[in-house]
Formats: structure tokens, sequence, C-alpha cells
């Protein structure tokens, strides 16, 4: 027998979904960090922040609380005008900030922070926070879209924290279970430890079969559904979105999934064949562990999938 909304809805409520206190306790370190921040550079620094958006997971809602397996990071993107869009810029920026940091809280220890592909990262012993600071380097002709960049290989893109936050926001407006599902994939993910399966992605695929298959079924049915179609498609299906605008880039990545908010990029590039097929298999077997449980009616499969935590009721 299924299991039932309700009962998926009491997992997500009491096991995966941030609770309301930890919330407010990330909103208000995370809220000290950028008012410390963006007063030192204004004082020290020649560089003009002109607003600052939290994003990611937890802007969007669909982070999961923490624990062992689980960290929790916000994203906070600092826009920064009048600067150009060079490599050697991002690594002063970067540079910068990393400093700023350091006096910032001068009682942590310099293993409390570390640069990043894309972002200064501190982070919090206490609470376990993670914060990313995000420069972007703003295009004053489209607000909300700037540029970013990639320590490593030096490559930018734009992106627009506002829009993919929107973009999350719109569909959970279509369905209210989006994030429920969301959640439940992020922790199928975790579990299964499938890192090269990014949050983004994840929110990606889960609104894909959103816009292409509607919100019928229940949210087991759903789950199910989106672990079949990465089993079935492989992957190898190019995934766009109504929001995708010219021009559009062409990809020739194992997986593409073209950036709704910049379709000039693909957000499964980093994801190798090995990772596909690694991937790829991992759902297909995830699929048919819950179809089993499914029919069967045991509960106790469904650890197989989402870990020993998993839980529809309170113990008796």
């Amino acid at each position: 027998m299924p299991l039932n909304n309700t009962e998926f809805q009491y997992y997500d409520a009491n096991v995966l979904r941030l609770p309301a206190d930890k919330r407010k306790e990330y909103h208000e370190q995370v809220d000290r960090l950028i008012a410390e921040l963006s007063g030192t550079v204004r004082e020290k620094t020649a560089i003009k922040v002109t607003k600052v958006v939290k994003a990611g997971s937890f802007a969007k809602f669909t982070i999961l609380r923490k624990t062992s397996t689980d960290p929790v990071d916000v994203d906070v993107v600092f826009y920064i005008s009048g600067r150009s869009i060079d490599h050697e810029t991002l690594q002063n920026l970067n540079d910068t900030i990393y400093k700023l940091l350091i006096e910032i809280y001068p009682n942590k220890d310099v293993e409390d922070f570390e640069i990043q592909r894309k972002a200064a990262t501190v982070s919090f012993v206490g609470t376990g926070l993670s914060v990313d600071i995000v420069p972007v380097i703003e295009d004053p002709l489209r607000p909300g879209y700037g540029w970013q960049f990639d320590l490593q290989d030096g490559s930018r893109l734009q992106t627009c924290a506002p829009c993919q936050i929107k973009f999350v926001r719109d569909r959970k407006n279509k369905d209210k279970d989006f994030r429920t599902l969301v959640r439940l994939m992020k922790k199928w993910r975790n579990h299964a430890e499938l890192k090269p399966l990014k949050s983004f992605i994840i929110e990606l695929l889960v609104a894909h079969l959103l816009d292409t298959e509607g919100n019928t079924g229940s949210i087991e049915q759903r789950f199910r559904r989106i672990l079949l179609y990465i089993a079935q498609s492989g992957l190898k299906e190019c995934i766009q979105f109504a929001d995708n605008t010219p021009p559009f880039g062409t990809f020739k990545d194992p997986v593409v999934i073209i950036d709704p908010v910049y379709s000039l990029n693909n957000v499964a590039s980093r994801i190798t064949e090995a990772e596909r097929q690694l991937i790829v298999a991992a759902a297909q077997n995830a699929w048919e562990a819950a179809h089993f449980a499914s029919a069967e009616d045991d509960t106790e499969v469904w650890k197989e999938i989402f870990g020993p935590r998993f839980k529809v009721e309170e113990p008796a």
C-alpha cells in the first residue's frame, strides 16, 4: 500500500524541513555577518556594494535541516558596481573579502575560512552554519543580473539571484508539494552520496517534471516519477524551460540542463559521463526500492532510500 501525502508531509515537516526557530537563528547570524562585512567594505575599501541578496536553497526554502550528512549553508550575493568583468578583478575581490572576514572575526581560527571556487566561505562552529560570500559584478542594464566567476578556470557567466528565487517560488505557487519533492530528492541524493547532483540541478529536475507532466498524483507517485524519469532518460535529454530567452548556448556535456535565467549556461556542465551513469543507476535502484516498498507496504524499505531517520509517524 502506498504511503499517503499526510505521511510524507509528516516526514518532511519533522525530519527534513528546517525548523522555524533554526531558520530565525540562521537569519540573525547571517544578518550580523552582512552588516559587519558591508560596513567594513565601505570603511576600508573602494568597493561599492549596491545590494546584498540571500540566495540558494536557504532563500528558496528547499534547504534541509542540519544533520551529520546534511550540511547547512547560505549563499549571500554581494552585488558590486563599477568593476570590470575579468578574472583578475574577481581574484582581487575574493582576496579582499577573505582578509576582511578575518579582520571581522579575529578570534576565529583561519581554518574557519576558506576560498572556494566562486565564494569566500565562513563556517560558524557553534551552529554548524556555512555562509558563502559570492561577489557578483552587477549588470547596470539588467536589474538583478550580474557576472559571477569561477576562480579555477576563470570562466564567467551571468546570474540573477532574485530570478532564481522567483523561479522556485513560481513552481511552489503552481504546486504546494514542490518544495517537499525537492527536499525528498535532496535527502535521497545525500543518502546515496551523489555529490555531483547539485541542489540547483535537483530543483530544475523537479520543475521540469512539474512543467511537462503537471502536479497530478500523490507525493509518493510523483517522487517515484522523478526517479523513473532520471533512470529512463539517462539524463540525456536537453532540459530547458519556458522561462529561457535567447540567445541559447550549444553544449556537448554529458548532461545539459539550461539555466532558466541565463540560456548560455549549462547548470549541469560539471557532471562527467561516469557521474551521469552513477546518478542514473542510483535512480534506477531507488525507483525499484520505492516500488517494492509501496507494493509490499513495507515502510522499512524506504530507509534504504532516505536513511535510518525516515519515519511517517511518532513511534508508539
